[in-house]
């Protein structure tokens, strides 16, 4: 018997390992206006990001805020796992692809998510920390909050993971 750490059996040929989905790499990155770059991903997608979310969250990067001669200095590194800047500021990968992620909610979108989550007026507001009439509102006609557009695309990812 082939025994490895604490006394267990070792993984055998067949074992499968799943390391989950390949970290997001960078092709291209070009300067926008603003705080927003372009990026071309190696899967060939390209997103337009804004990202002075990132930038307010950390006071390491102050002068990316407002030194637009150093914010054009953007490049990927060398294996394209991050945005750098001339004064070696950088941000990775895998938060430039989460800013990507289209923060937008139609009305028909909401409707449809309550509908795939099995969620009453109740439920969601309850789900979402808001009041049952704004839940009643973004099922109508009223412009969703980005807050709300996240939560809610976050309990619909939620649902796919768990079946």
């Amino acid at each position: 018997m082939n025994c490895g750490l604490f006394g267990m059996n070792s993984m055998v040929s067949n074992d499968v390992v799943g390391t989950g989905a390949p970290l997001p790499r960078i092709g291209h990155v070009h300067v926008l206006d603003g705080r927003r770059l372009r990026v071309k991903w190696q899967s060939g997608e390209t997103h337009d990001i804004d990202v002075a979310p990132a930038l307010l969250s950390h006071r390491l990067f102050v002068e990316l805020r407002s030194n637009d001669e150093l914010f054009r200095t953007a490049t990927k590194d060398e294996y394209g796992d991050a945005v750098v800047w001339s004064d070696g500021s950088e941000l990775a990968a895998t938060w430039l692809y989460e800013l990507a992620e289209p923060a937008e909610l139609t009305n028909d979108e909401f409707r449809s998510a309550m509908e795939s989550l099995h969620m009453s007026l109740d439920g969601m507001a309850v789900r979402l920390g808001i009041a049952r009439r704004l839940v009643a509102d973004y099922r109508k006609n009223r412009p969703i909050p980005r807050t709300v557009a996240l939560a809610t695309r976050h309990l619909m990812e939620r649902q796919r993971h768990s079946g």
